[in-house]
């Protein structure tokens, strides 16, 4: 199974026995013995390339997940006798993953030696089984329940800008003034080309649609526009926080709250977490967790 999967993945058996470090005519042998094993043709070959059967394709994902189990089964009979090491394939969102992660990643690979990181930035839905993915951060509701979820602190939105545009455009009051700003626009946040943000006080949430110049795909553009003085950008409050500190920003409707999106630790419920997979974690709902469930 496990030369087949890798001839499937791979292409060619040439390439599987490089990876593999036997020979192309072993791994032709270990093909032509599972097909004989199981009466049926799993790859169409030809001199110049190989492709699954449609028999061959259901076969190669239910491998994949047999031979995930058998290598959990493995790593946990060594567990009480191993360090955590090897790789852990962690997917997170674009903008929580590329600002937030990175420190907290060294620091953890700073404890473990022994472990390394691939970390993988996107925000489209992930199959983890698909991808190989082990460790999921997830932004939003979940709707996967064969995942196991860990709840982390709620991903919560703020408006700010510069003391620049501020100066020169004033600053909003109410909900409503938005309408005379230019704001910064994260297109991913909507499916139409209508914009709205959402603000809560006493109780009340209070809804804009809001218009800019400037959209884009990748909120860290947008955030370096708002440094720079082009328009109002709502955005993580962990993040803007950094950045009020520093005086490059500053937060606008202080007496609002802004909307806030629910967090979590997400991996796959089809086997038992390894020792590696367990201590990342752990650490990350020690450093981004609820503030009651850590303490």
């Amino acid at each position: 199974m496990s030369v087949f999967v890798k001839a499937a993945e791979l292409g060619s058996f040439a390439a599987t026995a490089g990876v593999l470090e036997i020979s192309p005519q072993m791994v032709a042998k270990h093909i032509a013995f599972l097909e004989a094993q199981l009466g049926i043709v799993l790859l169409n070959r030809t001199t110049r390339r190989q492709s699954l059967t449609d028999v061959g394709q259901a076969y190669y994902e239910r491998c994949k997940i047999i031979l995930s189990e058998v290598e959990s089964a493995d790593s946990l009979a060594f567990d009480m006798h191993t360090k955590p090491k090897g790789i852990i394939k962690v997917s997170a969102p674009v903008t929580f993953g590329a600002i937030r992660m990175p420190s907290f990643i060294s620091r953890f690979l700073s404890s473990y030696p022994e472990i390394q990181i691939d970390l993988s930035l996107n925000d489209r839905f992930v199959d983890p089984l698909e991808e190989g993915i082990e460790v999921m951060i997830r932004i939003g509701e979940l709707e996967d329940s064969s995942m196991i979820a860990r709840r982390l602190a709620p991903y919560r939105l703020i408006a700010c800008a510069s003391p620049e545009y501020l100066a020169k455009r004033g600053n909003p009051d109410t909900v409503a003034e938005l309408t005379m700003h230019d704001c910064l626009i994260y297109t991913n946040w909507s499916t139409t080309s209508l914009y709205r943000w959402r603000f809560t006080r006493n109780g009340k949430v209070e809804e804009v649609s809001v218009n800019g110049r400037f959209r884009c795909n990748d909120w860290k553009a947008l955030l370096h526009a708002a440094i720079s003085g082009f328009g109002i950008t709502l955005g993580p409050e962990t993040i803007l926080d950094q950045e009020v500190k520093a005086g490059r920003l500053v937060r606008v409707l202080n007496n609002y709250e802004g909307p806030s999106k629910p967090m979590h630790v997400v991996y796959p419920s089809l086997r038992k977490p390894t020792i590696k997979q367990r201590c990342f974690v752990d650490e990350i709902i020690s450093e981004f967790g609820m503030q009651e469930d850590i303490c």
